[in-house]
């Protein structure tokens, strides 16, 4: 950036030629996991009856109504639990290939 500075290059230009190339692959995989943080706060704040209003679904409501009714049914508790978990275990995934993938000091050299 100094260089580009020095060489006499506009803010729009280093910005763009060497400031977003540097930042996208943090970005983007801080917000594929954050959506798993997402999901998770969500579910909670629902289950504690703080979430979305009644009539909207969320794992998180259908987890406490059917807390209740866990020995007679446990399938109302063992599906959104599995929702849930598969949802967040996926979105960590992702976030983790994505940081492998675009990281440049893990990239291999084909060809030498």
């Amino acid at each position: 950036m100094e260089a580009a500075r020095a060489l006499g290059a506009s803010d729009l230009r280093v910005i763009v030629r060497h400031i977003l190339p540097n930042i996208i692959q943090p970005v983007v995989v801080q917000a594929a996991i954050g959506m798993a943080g997402a999901i998770l706060a969500e579910a909670t704040m629902s289950f504690l009856g703080l979430g979305v209003p009644p009539p909207t679904a969320s794992w998180g409501a259908m987890l406490n109504d059917g807390r209740a009714h866990l020995f007679d049914a446990p399938h109302l508790v063992i599906f959104p639990a599995l929702a849930v978990m598969l949802a967040v275990l996926s979105f960590n995934f992702i976030g983790d290939a994505l940081r492998d993938y675009l990281d440049p000091r893990s990239r291999i050299a084909v060809g030498l």
